[in-house]
This record gives C-alpha cells, structure tokens and sequence, in this order.
C-alpha cells in the first residue's frame, strides 16, 4: 500500500495545523505516507524527529503551475500510489492523480475556498479514517536534541526563558518592535527573563533594533539558525510571545503556552484550533472578526499582553 496526501498551502503555520490529520491518515492506512507540499512549508526541518513520513514530494517552480502538470504526474505516477488524500478543492490536483493512475481519490469538495482551514480538515479526515481526530497538533523531537540546546543555551529554571516572535509575513501582520522591547523589560523587571528572538534573515533591521535597545544584555537573537536548530530551544522555553508566524504555531505544536498577537490574519482560523494559542487581537475585534485587512496593529494592549504573559509566567 502507497498512500500520497497533498497539502500545497505555503506556510510552516497551515502544515502544522494540518498535521494530526496527516498522522491519522498514515495511522488509519498503517503506512508511512508520502507528502506533495511547497517548501515554504518547511517539512523536512518540521518533521526530523517524526516518524510518519516516508517521503516528502516538493512543490517548486520547475513542477508547480499549469507548465509543470505533466512534469510532476510524470513523477508521481512513477512512483505507483494506491490511494491519495487530497487536502484541497483544485480541480488540477483531481487531474493530476487521474494522470497519473492513482485508483482511489480522496478529496474536498471541489472549488472549496475560504474555508476556516482546521476544521475543513478535520471533517474531511475523520469522513475516511472513521474516529474522530482532535485538532490539536503535536510535533516530537528527539529528547537528546533538547538535552543539547538546553545545555548549548544555558536553558534552566532559574529565569524564565520567552521566544519572542517578531518576524512576520508582512509589515500589516507585525506588531511594531518597539513594543516587544517594552515589554520585554517589563517582564523582566517582573521576574528575571531571557528572551530568544524568533526571526528570519529577512528581519535584519528588526533584530538590530532588539540587539541596539536596552533589552539586547538578556537576549539570543536566531536569525541564523536553521528550523531544525530552533524547535529544540522553543521546546525547552515557557512562553512564546508574537505575532501569527510559523514560530507561534510551532511553539503551539510543540506544547508551549503562546501568546499570538493577531493583527491582520484570521485569528479563529489560525488560532482557534490549539488550546496552547491565547490571541491577542486588536481593541474593538473579537477573534472571529480579525481577519484579512483588519489592519490592527496600531490597536494592541500592550498591558493586554503582559497581562496575560504575566498569567502563564505566575
């Protein structure tokens, strides 16, 4: 039996949300499963430590779009599947598996758009593997990774350790610097701290604004280390506070209490499926109306947030 499942969203946030489905569709086939994902999606640095997966088939310009369809059915059919799991409406990826012979085709509803992303998913999986699936995702590492990056960092219970999610797909979606670094200090002058700043090369000027400001003495920026270098540490941390990136929703994964600040993303989509995710959303939304285009990052309590860091920390 070959089982391939296809999730072509493009961020490390939609693949972990879709990964107790992922794992449930492996469990209820008693495969290890093939995955049709982008690389934005970063699942072989997500994935290092599970044991699911047999295979990861990459989404990328040579074989995604229209130019690429028989380019990548070429490929799949050479590898001779059994079944697959369509997590998506396209009508190109109904085609694609016709193409290239797969027999047994599970898929959404064509044309499905606007979905709340969790729970599209969860009833599709539970309608083919007959149980139902919690929608809370838990990612595992190997336990001697974490042993390495508490002993590398100096990672111990005398202070309480915090990622600081900082980064952003977008200057809308990124609550201003300024404000982290405020809070920052309060909550060390609340109890003695030590924050990791979650960023990517991207975030640059933003790191060097952290490593300029009066916070940089108990900070460890990571804009170096690589994804697979970064869960060990988020999972030997307390807290996660920041904004909806691919950071908030591996430290839901992996456990840690996160305190997402949603000031231009849908926050019951992207947060409502972990209880691990407290949202933060602007003054005057609720969660179910922050969304695309809520433009909110002006409107954030900085005291609503350290409210609520303040909770988890005592």
């Amino acid at each position: 039996m070959k089982v391939l499942v296809i999730q072509q969203r493009y961020g490390i946030g939609d693949m972990l949300i879709f990964l107790p489905y992922l794992k449930a569709i492996a469990e209820k086939n008693n495969v290890k499963i093939s995955l049709l994902a982008k690389k934005t999606s970063r699942s072989s640095d997500l994935f290092i430590g599970e044991n699911f997966l047999d295979e990861i088939i990459y989404l990328d310009s040579t074989n995604d779009g229209i130019s690429g369809f028989f380019k990548l059915s070429t490929l799949i059919k050479k590898r001779k599947f059994d079944k697959v799991y369509i997590f998506n409406g396209s009508i190109r990826y109904k085609l694609l598996a016709i193409f290239a012979g797969i027999k047994n085709i599970y898929q959404y509803p064509l044309f499905t758009s606007k979905d709340i992303i969790f729970q599209t998913a969860k009833v599709f999986t539970e309608t083919h593997v007959g149980k139902v699936i919690s929608t809370e995702p838990h990612l595992l590492l190997k336990s001697e990774d974490v042993s390495n990056a508490k002993k590398n960092f100096n990672i111990n219970k005398q202070t309480k350790n915090i990622i600081l999610g900082i980064s952003a797909s977008g200057p809308t979606k990124r609550w201003d610097v300024e404000n982290y670094i405020k809070l920052a200090s309060q909550l060390n002058d609340y109890k003695k701290c030590r924050f990791f700043v979650a960023a990517g090369k991207n975030d640059i000027e933003i790191v060097n604004n952290i490593k300029s400001s009066k916070i940089s003495a108990f900070c460890i920026t990571m804009e170096k280390l690589s994804i697979s270098s970064i869960l060990p540490i988020i999972k030997s941390c307390d807290l996660y506070i920041g904004n909806d990136t691919g950071f908030m929703h591996m430290s839901a994964a992996l456990g840690i209490k996160s305190i997402g600040i949603f000031v231009d993303s849908p926050a019951y989509s992207y947060g409502g499926y972990s209880k691990n995710i407290i949202p933060i959303v602007p003054e005057g939304e609720t969660v179910k109306s922050t969304t695309h285009d809520t433009l909110g990052k002006d409107n954030i309590s900085l005291d609503e947030v350290f409210k609520n860091a303040k909770k988890i920390l005592d």
